[in-house]
């Protein structure tokens, strides 16, 4: 390690020249205007590291998720400095997951953006695997990850022990776009991918820098700062027209059983989509994600459909014979592993991504803003005849009367709040009971409600019934267990900070215990409603249903949560008590502590149809699979 005072000397001037610029940055109100008025030079002695937050701050990347090691010390020595002077935020966790959670969380609940910054090896490792959800669900990430050393000196601790080049690079792009930075003047390019991955205003992304050890500390002598990236992406105009629209209009009017099915393209088109579904005689069926584009009082909104789904949902999609699909990606749940559609004969797809555009045979495809094309669309609908003269179709009827036999189940099977578990030993919540109660508290009280994977997260995107897209966030393109917990952090840590519950099972809690620490120290403020059956619950249900025997997805141990959360200073602990009416009482308690809340709710597990709300669809999984594949292919959408 060097130790001579010159060096001391260098690192001294280098801290110097880092906050002097920082300082002509906060006080110019960004790097544009420092320069421009002469109090930060053009042309700087800089390093990698330092020009890389500049890029990033540029973006208006102010906030960084970290779980510093060796390799990121330098970067680690820039943020401090520029923290220091009021131009970053840098948030110190336990975990890179956790990390990795929070800012695709922050990006997706308020639209701003965020970096995660890890080491090499086990962290960036840890990193990339949450990226599944930023990477699923469009969500605009940067991840700045210690690489090893460019100059090949031998094996570095906790890269991948192979004699081969860029093999974190590999991986890291099987999940989306990467960049290994093994050339400093190469950082502008990286800048402006990474923008471009980040930003894009249909399809984001994460954006994977690997960043060598030895490369973060290396010097740019004169550097030309007008290289870091500037710019805006706009937004695509509607499809073109080829005459698609003319056809399309006149075969939504000749099908008699249309259904739409939305995504998370959809999610901000509401009004759009309600003109639509009343031009067309359609109902609207939605993906988790866009539970509230069509507001739950529509009468024309059939709720979720899909493996899971619901009654009135899944019934629209099994009887239509005509699917207009809106910014959907087909995931398997959603669309019962491609047979959700078994009578339709033409669809009609709004995407951007042309890689999804003819998903389905017998497509008209519009590629292009959704939004746009859709409103295109709609002009040349309202100079055609209305559809059934303007009367309400036995379509529509028939999908009516099936809404509201789903609402009476909903209604039937909530209410019975408290069943005996024997494994409890005593009388305990059911989840649809609970799950209903908190939604209805959540938006009486107006703050935002995060699902969990598993059971938690299924019975509560049937039961979901928003008004608007901005109430509940449903993590189900990559379902990854923890993520709910952790997306807590982001209520404190946002520009303008929100109340949040986060809905969880007892398996997804144990996979991120860590918000109970990293929530306390980063002002979380929301609450962890923990839905403890003493399983993997939608695994085990799944076991019974396929194959009548649960396996290895339960244990024996005793937890005593409450304990847990209490042994965290900070922490409000709370029992559910015995009745819905103790439950409103302990949130009511939480809304009013300013902190973070852990609520346990012991809950049924068993075949009592009261502990769930049932399941509608297919799925192309375990010893279902052949029945579904021969379905599909029967089809032959």
């Amino acid at each position: 390690m060097p130790d001579d005072e010159q060096w001391k000397v260098e690192r001294t001037s280098r801290a110097a020249d880092r906050a002097s610029h920082a300082r002509a940055i906060k006080a110019a109100g960004g790097m544009r205007n420092a320069i421009d008025r002469g109090s930060l030079p053009k042309f700087i002695d800089t390093t990698v590291s330092e020009v890389l937050v500049m890029g990033l701050l540029s973006q208006s990347v102010k906030k960084f998720f970290t779980v510093f090691g060796h390799g990121s010390t330098e970067i680690a020595e820039v943020l401090r400095i520029y923290q220091e002077n009021g131009l970053c935020e840098v948030y110190g966790l336990r975990n890179e997951i956790e990390a990795s959670h929070a800012a695709a969380a922050l990006n997706w609940i308020t639209g701003e953006k965020a970096a995660v910054v890890t080491s090499i090896g086990p962290g960036a490792l840890q990193a990339m695997a949450a990226s599944l959800v930023a990477a699923s669900d469009g969500l605009g990430v940067w991840y700045l990850l210690g690489d090893e050393t460019s100059e090949d000196e031998g094996f570095n601790m906790q890269q991948i022990p192979r004699g081969e080049q860029e093999l974190f690079l590999k991986l890291f792009s099987s999940m989306g776009n990467a960049y290994s930075l093994h050339t400093p003047l190469a950082l502008p390019t990286v800048l402006s991918r990474g923008y471009q991955t980040t930003s894009d205003p249909y399809r984001a992304g994460p954006f994977f820098l690997l960043l060598p050890m030895n490369i973060q500390s290396a010097d740019l002598v004169q550097f030309n700062l007008d290289e870091i990236p500037q710019g805006e992406i706009s937004r695509m105009g509607a499809a073109r027209d080829d005459g698609l629209y003319e056809q399309a209009a006149k075969e939504l009017l000749e099908a008699s059983k249309v259904v739409v099915k939305i995504g998370g393209g959809g999610r901000k088109i509401g009004k759009l989509l309600m003109d639509f579904l009343d031009l067309v005689d359609g109902v609207a069926v939605t993906t988790p994600i866009a539970s509230g584009a069509v507001p739950a009082s529509n009468e024309r909104c059939m709720f979720v459909g899909g493996s899971k789904g619901s009654i009135c949902g899944n019934y629209a999609m099994e009887n239509a014979d005509l699917l207009v699909a809106v910014g959907t990606r087909f995931v398997c749940q959603s669309d019962c592993s491609r047979t959700g559609y078994p009578r339709v004969q033409r669809v009609i797809n709004f995407i951007n991504d042309p890689d999804l555009a003819i998903h389905y045979n017998k497509t008209i495809a519009f590629i292009g803003d959704a939004a746009l094309s859709l409103e295109r669309l709609n002009e040349i609908l309202r100079k055609m005849p209305r559809k059934n003269g303007g009367k309400p179709s036995e379509w529509l009827k028939s999908c009516q009367r099936k809404r509201r036999e789903w609402l009476a189940l909903i209604e039937e099977r909530t209410a019975v709040p408290m069943i005996f578990d024997p494994v409890w030993g005593k009388l305990v919540f059911t989840q649809p009971a609970v799950i209903r109660a908190a939604l209805d508290w959540a938006q009486r009280k107006k703050v935002k409600t995060i699902f969990d994977a598993g059971d938690v997260q299924a019975n509560g995107f049937q039961l979901v019934q928003d008004q608007s897209t901005d109430q509940t966030f449903t993590e189900t393109g990559a379902s990854y267990m923890g993520f709910a917990v952790s997306a807590l952090l982001a209520t404190g840590i946002a520009d303008e900070p929100f109340y949040a519950i986060a809905v969880t099972g007892d398996g997804s809690f144990t996979m991120n215990p860590q918000i109970l620490i990293d929530g306390v120290e980063h002002n979380a403020r929301g609450c962890v409603l923990l839905l403890d059956n003493r399983r993997m619950g939608a695994i085990s249900g799944l076991q019974l249903d396929q194959y009548g025997q649960e396996f290895a997805t339960h244990d024996s141990v005793e937890v005593d949560y409450l304990a847990w959360a209490k042994a965290v200073k900070g922490i409000n602990a709370l029992p559910a008590g015995d009745s819905l009416e103790d439950l409103l009482s302990a949130l009511d308690q939480a809304l009013a502590y300013p902190g973070l809340t852990l609520i346990h709710v012991p809950v049924y597990f068993g075949s009592d149809p009261h502990g769930s709300l049932g399941v509608y669809g297919r799925w192309n999984v375990g010893n279902w699979s052949k029945d579904v594949q021969a379905l599909r292919h029967k089809i032959g959408l």
